[in-house]
């Protein structure tokens, strides 16, 4: 399920290029959310609770804050959702260089053109790696497998310690489903991701941010085994 966001201060802009999301997504069978913010200070102000938008599709002439600005301010924060302008103009393009837009969508927008922009939004999701999707403060997180640390099971929750930390009442097995072979479980209590392991010892493992786990001794020798085979 991805999330895309469209902001833009005419609402007529806005319900259309929705529709031509919704019709890629049954050409292409792609479960999907959309959002609509009628202003950058509206998006920005959501973005600070929940940044799980995978893909924002953003006007850049709008009343108050204008797209250029609202991107800038995004990427200051690392944030790294896709971001598509649409514009009129042809004038603003070497400012998305300077944001990283993926693309610069002239008006009047095409089917054709949107569907290639969101192809081309899929394959980079795609290379950032699987995600693990949690619903967390009444809301849904996609945090990519690459940045979370560990799993620790803390009474009836488990809390996933990665840029930030979530506590879900979900049990660790069912976690443990959605997880790849980077991560390996060195205690009732702890799965640990592999990228991050910096030193074992019989007892411990230590993080590169020098983080230290407890290991079970029945889970010493596959975690060794495990991390030769991972690197």
């Amino acid at each position: 399920m991805y999330r895309f966001a469209v902001c833009d201060d005419n609402p007529a802009d806005i319900q259309y290029v929705v529709s031509l999301i919704n019709n890629w997504s049954k050409k292409s069978n792609t479960p999907f959310q959309i959002e609509t913010y009628p202003s950058a200070e509206a998006f920005l102000f959501a973005y600070e609770d929940d940044n799980g938008v995978d893909v924002l599709f953003l006007d850049i002439e709008m009343n108050g804050m204008s797209g250029v600005e609202l991107a800038k301010r995004l990427r200051a924060t690392g944030a790294k959702l896709q971001i598509v302008f649409i514009t009129g103009y042809m004038d603003y393009i070497e400012q998305g260089y300077d944001v990283e837009a993926l693309h610069y969508l002239l008006k009047p927008v095409t089917q054709g053109k949107l569907e290639t922009v969101l192809e081309r939004a899929m394959e980079r999701l795609g290379a950032r790696g699987n995600v693990l999707v949690l619903s967390w403060g009444g809301s849904m997180v996609r945090l990519p497998l690459d940045e979370i640390r560990y799993l620790e099971v803390m009474k009836n929750y488990v809390t996933v310690h990665a840029g930030e930390t979530y506590s879900v009442k979900r049990t660790l097995r069912e976690l443990e489903e959605e997880l790849d072979d980077s991560f390996y479980k060195i205690h009732r209590s702890y799965v640990v991701n592999l990228r991050f392991v910096k030193k074992v010892t019989k007892t411990a493992v230590t993080l590169k941010e020098s983080e230290e786990l407890p290991l079970s001794r029945k889970a010493y020798e596959g975690l060794n085994r495990a991390l030769i085979q991972y690197f």
